[in-house]
């Protein structure tokens, strides 16, 4: 007996020191690494339902304990203050949720988008901006409950079923923005001036910021329809996004590891002397693969218009493949130079060539 318990102890106590490393992992596995993983679009949509004002919803937002917003766009190691913009159009309102990342600088991170579809009615959509979540996405409540989310592929992966679409009118912001005094609210706040009951808190760590929006998947889902057009209209001319944010989010899709993919082509046109023109187009693109594999094709070709018409293609092709575990890389490398005349000199193709 003493000899079992020699044996048993100590594996009971390496699962438990063990445990709380893989509870770790498996959370962490949810996470996409963008940067709307750190702001919920259903526990924001719940805040404006429970607000009484936009005023008092930018409040929400952007109290210590809410569940919505952890981001900090920035990288000052603090969460970004969130400012609430009416975009009007008679009846349909597109808020905008907006946060300065500098001061000449200011990133949407979503628009809840309202349309009045009635006397008594209206319907709406949050819309998570690109820039952020790596794509558009879109949340709208739902009468109809669902099991919160499992496993893998980030925080907002759950669609939903073919439910009826909510009736908002009777959400006391909804009331708000449609009553006859209303006056379109556009937030006072902006880069380095905040109201005084605002302190900035450090962004929580996603294993601890999860678990608290999470609940609200089971009233908020994400659909693929876009029901709420005339908003997005409105919406899209104020569209306004940071440079530095969408090339940190442009990057990070074409490399996240995810089997996500990323082209781009640049074409160059260069006038030489004697009026040549050399055009240099470039296209690469890379692949996430499985088991990390990634895979990198570029493509480049030039070509000349010599003096008499006279006009020389060249092509190059390369491909970079990395192996399974990461090891060896193979580089396939492909030229060719196609060169015709076009002068009646008997030496056209001649000239044309590179």
């Amino acid at each position: 007996m003493k000899l079992q318990l020699k044996f048993i102890l100590p594996l009971g106590l390496a699962s438990i020191l063990a445990f709380p490393a893989w509870a770790q992992d498996s959370t962490e596995a949810d996470s996409t690494g963008l940067a709307g993983d750190n702001f919920s679009l259903e526990a924001a949509l719940d805040l404006f339902k429970q607000s009484a004002s936009l005023e008092d919803f930018e409040k929400r937002l952007n109290e210590e304990d809410n569940p919505a917003n952890n981001l900090d766009l920035n990288d000052d190691g603090k969460i970004d203050y969130i400012r609430v913009v009416d975009e009007m159009d008679g009846d349909v309102h597109a808020i905008v949720l907006q946060t300065p990342v500098s001061e000449s600088e200011s990133q949407d991170i979503a628009v809840i988008e309202i349309e009045k579809t009635g006397a008594e009615s209206a319907i709406l959509q949050i819309v998570g901006d690109e820039d952020v979540f790596g794509e558009q996405v879109l949340v709208e409540p739902s009468d109809e409950e669902v099991d919160a989310p499992k496993g893998r592929g980030g925080p907002a992966v759950h669609l939903a079923p073919d439910a009826i679409v909510v009736n908002v009118w009777l959400w006391s912001p909804v009331r708000f923005i449609y009553r006859p005094a209303y006056v379109v609210y556009v937030s006072p706040w902006r880069w380095g001036y905040y109201p005084g009951w605002w302190q900035p808190f450090r962004p929580r760590p996603w294993r601890v910021f999860y678990p608290r929006f999470r609940p609200y998947h089971v009233h908020y889902h994400v659909v693929t329809t876009h029901r709420v057009v005339h908003a997005h209209r409105v919406y899209t001319p104020h569209r306004r996004h940071s440079t530095v944010v969408h090339t940190r989010t442009t990057t990070h899709v074409a490399t996240n590891g995810r089997g996500r993919y990323s082209k781009t082509t640049k074409t160059t046109t260069v006038n030489g002397r004697n009026g040549r023109s050399i055009e240099h187009e470039k296209t690469s693109t890379t692949v996430n693969g499985r088991k990390g594999r990634s895979v990198e094709r570029e493509q480049s070709s030039t070509t000349v218009n010599g003096r008499n018409g006279g006009k020389a293609h060249k092509e190059k092709s390369s491909t970079t493949v990395n192996g399974r575990n990461g090891g060896e890389k193979v580089k396939r490398e492909k030229s060719s130079t196609k060169a015709r005349g076009g002068g009646g000199n008997g030496g056209g193709g001649r000239r044309g060539r590179n």
